[in-house]
């Protein structure tokens, strides 16, 4: 028998995060640091799909903002925005009520199932989200995820001829002068979008963001999974999120959508997701401990843990022998 890879022992917790850990978008304190007038911001990128598409050119809309963001900076607009800047940006980033403190709540609920201990359950958070990492990480949020999966930005481009052998420093700078006349954000690193945040799920199924060394599109057995989908909550705002919702539950994981009780649709939309099967419940952006959201969330944990630990007892009374008795006389 072929030992499994992982102990699966992981219950994850997966985030989207505009307007389901934060009301409106994160991307706000830039635009209010810069004096820039969000909403014509945002109008002229939905116009992009359609102003490209005159010219023979198609983009993706879902991240058409990284770019205008880019030629924001590129015409000084916003000058000098820098990954550094974004993080320090990010730590203006307003969550909704109970936020952040319902992530070490919800490791508090974990400790105390029967046995969880004893079985080594871990619960972990991750954030995947079409929006900035840099943003992200320097948010209040940032201690207690595991990890992230959004977009991000090259500072300083690798010149034609460039040395593979030059060491870049975190926000992309190298002691090789630049030819690049930006002081700032130039290049998409990398863009997350509705889809390839399907990506980011398997890479937690599967355990390659722990391990490089397996490939995320490669076969692998349920057992050796390093967070099976059962063991999974994906949780985010809307229709936009219905790939990610899709893959979760076909692979019988949770899937949660939450409202915004300030938004007047938004209830409405949570509710369709349901009908339409999309989610497993829904619920308010409110995660204080006592709120219908943190209620059902810690129930699931729950239920998931024992899931768990009912399994690993199974396990150990198939594998493991009686102990040898003395024969009656």
């Amino acid at each position: 028998m072929v030992a499994p890879i992982h102990p699966q022992n992981v219950i994850a917790v997966v985030w989207d995060f505009d307007k389901t850990l934060i009301p409106g978008v994160m991307q706000d304190p830039i635009f209010s640091e810069f004096g820039i007038d969000s909403a014509q911001f945002w109008r002229e990128v939905n116009a992009l799909p359609a102003y490209y598409k005159r010219l023979g050119i198609c983009i993706t809309p879902d991240n058409a903002y990284l770019n205008h963001l880019i030629t924001y900076v590129v015409h000084g607009r916003i000058p000098q925005l820098t990954n550094a800047r974004l993080r320090e940006l990010g730590a203006k980033i307003k969550f909704y009520p109970g936020l952040p403190d319902f992530f070490p709540h919800l490791q508090k609920v974990l400790s105390q199932v029967p046995d969880a201990d004893r079985f080594e359950l871990r619960l972990e958070h991750y954030i995947v989200s079409a929006g900035l990492r840099e943003m992200i990480k320097g948010s209040a949020i940032r201690p207690y995820v595991e990890d992230i999966w959004a977009s991000g930005f090259i500072e300083t481009p690798a010149n034609p001829g460039f040395d593979p052998d030059v060491t870049l420093d975190l926000d992309g700078k190298s002691t090789a002068a630049s030819l690049f006349p930006v002081d700032g954000i130039t290049q998409i690193a990398m863009a997350y979008d509705n889809t390839s945040k399907t990506r980011a799920l398997f890479e937690i199924n599967k355990g390659s963001n722990k391990n490089p060394a397996i490939d995320v599109n490669a076969t692998m057995r349920h057992e050796d999974r390093r967070v099976p989908f059962e063991n999974m909550i994906y949780i985010a705002d809307g229709p936009s999120d219905v790939p990610a919702f899709s893959v979760v539950r076909h692979n019988d994981g949770t899937a949660f959508a939450v409202y915004d009780d300030n938004e007047p649709l938004s209830l409405e939309q949570a509710d369709g997701l349901r009908k339409d099967g999309r989610v497993d419940h829904f619920g308010p952006t409110d995660y204080r401990p006592e709120s219908a959201t943190a209620r059902w969330l810690s129930l699931r944990v729950r239920q998931i843990a024992m899931a768990i630990i009912e399994q690993r007892r199974e396990a150990l009374k198939k594998n493991v022998g009686t102990v040898p008795r003395h024969l009656p006389h």
